[in-house]
């Protein structure tokens, strides 16, 4: 049996996640076999990102540190036999960044013990990963109580001479959720032609990304279907979503990656897509939603009937057939991404076997924080009131007009008071 029978780090109360500013207690374990001759015993506490232009490669491109900090634990000499505990206390930056880990980097903090040996003696190392979780809270971002809005008219030409315009208005109660918070989505179509639409896709995407060369990893976390919208009519489609596990969308103190989230709606057919930002946090918003812009949230009933740009006999064959184009109808949903059973991992997503949700030392029985629960995917724990993931989706993904050119962008995405015209904080301003 070696000398060195057990070197390891423990955290006090077995703690794996703290908050900036907070103290980081431990002590380092050593088992010895036989006396030991040691030149010094260290422990550093570090936190760094590391981001690669490739995914999965650990050879990272750009890096940047946020703390190092370093204890002599011991000075030359010679440990018996037996068993050994060094304690250390190191106190965590205010301005240290929440963890996070994705396909192209990761902000990792973490312990690293060493006992340096004589020379031509085996040094020995040991590390342990804890998590850094500063909450989001969704107050602090101006207007997030609003509703959210989007719209786009797409004209299209079919049956080779008539020509035609689809108008797509998606909206949410709100522009920023907690996981385990329902999304309530409303759809409103103006199908002002003679050609029936395809179906109308909601889905929520997580995109991430780094600075210098932009490289985005853009994934489908929940997507539901909604059928097709008949020609000459207006129909309203309302719907849910339920917010996944998720990572916080702002990192702040981080300017390598950054974490927006969008529900987009689209159509194939004609082709029609809007964007809405959204901010994914850890603190709901307190106040009661307003109501949805006008014609958005009133009855099907109250809705404005619809002008057609086809050719008059078009309409007139319409309103012979029975279909006027003043009666407005609700779509029904054909397939919800949420209702099927995670039986297969997510593509390339490693799945997290770690339970959902933990509890985890003092902060999760904190009254001001939620449970710790593990995200299934790519990602790291998080504060959250619910627990959920992303889960397998069968249509193809259409991605908003700013990622289209997959791989390296010239420009950056827009940002959220680009987006939705609204004075924000740039600390909060996804992609900022």
């Amino acid at each position: 049996m070696g000398r060195v029978q057990l070197f390891e780090i423990r955290l006090r109360q077995g703690r794996v996640v703290y908050s900036p500013g907070e103290p980081l207690a431990g002590a380092v374990r050593v088992r010895l076999g036989a006396p030991l001759p040691f030149r010094a015993i260290r422990v550093t506490c570090m936190g760094s990102c590391g981001v690669s232009n490739k995914a999965n490669d650990g050879a990272w491109v750009v890096e940047e540190s946020y703390f190092n900090s370093s204890l002599s634990l011991a000075d030359k000499g010679s440990l018996p036999a037996g068993e050994h505990n060094f304690p250390f206390q190191f106190l965590l930056p205010a301005t240290a960044p929440t963890s996070f880990e994705g396909p192209f980097g990761k902000i990792v903090h973490q312990v690293r013990a060493s006992i340096d040996t004589p020379r031509f003696s085996k040094d020995h190392k040991c590390s342990l990963v804890f998590y850094i979780l500063s909450p989001l809270n969704l107050n602090s971002i101006p207007d997030i109580e609003q509703p959210n809005v989007a719209s786009t008219t797409k004209k299209f030409s079919y049956k080779l001479v008539k020509t035609g315009s689809v108008i797509l208005t998606a909206s949410t109660d709100l522009r920023g959720y907690v996981v385990g918070q329902v999304l309530r989505l409303q759809a409103d179509i103006e199908n002002q032609s003679g050609k029936d639409t395809s179906p109308v896709v909601a889905s929520l995407l997580q995109v991430s990304y780094k600075a210098k060369r932009w490289i985005y990893d853009v994934r489908t976390i929940a997507e539901v279907e909604g059928t097709g919208v008949k020609a000459w009519r207006r129909a309203q489609w309302q719907e849910q979503i339920l917010v996944p596990a998720l990572p916080q969308s702002a990192l702040p103190g981080c300017s390598l990656i950054h974490i927006d989230y969008y529900l987009q709606v689209s159509m194939k057919a004609p082709e029609a897509t809007v964007t809405l930002p959204l901010f994914v946090g850890n603190i709901a918003v307190n106040q009661t939603p307003l109501s949805p812009c006008p014609g958005l949230g009133s009855s099907p009933g109250a809705l404005s009937p619809v002008v057609p740009s086809a050719p008059p006999q078009e309409e007139a064959e319409a309103v012979a057939s029975g279909l006027h184009v003043s009666d407005p109808v609700s779509l029904s949903t054909k397939s919800h991404s949420q209702q099927q059973p995670l039986s297969t991992p997510l593509g390339s997503l490693s799945v997290t076997t770690i339970d959902p949700c933990v509890q985890a030392g003092s902060p999760a029985r904190n009254s001001l924080h939620p449970p710790l629960c593990i995200s299934i995917g790519a990602t790291v724990p998080y504060f959250a009131e619910g627990s959920g993931g992303p889960v397998p989706t069968t249509s193809a993904l259409i991605l908003p007009p700013e990622y289209s050119s997959w791989g390296y962008p010239y420009e950056a995405p827009p940002s959220y008071e680009q987006s939705c015209g609204a004075s924000t904080d740039p600390g909060l301003i996804p992609g900022s």
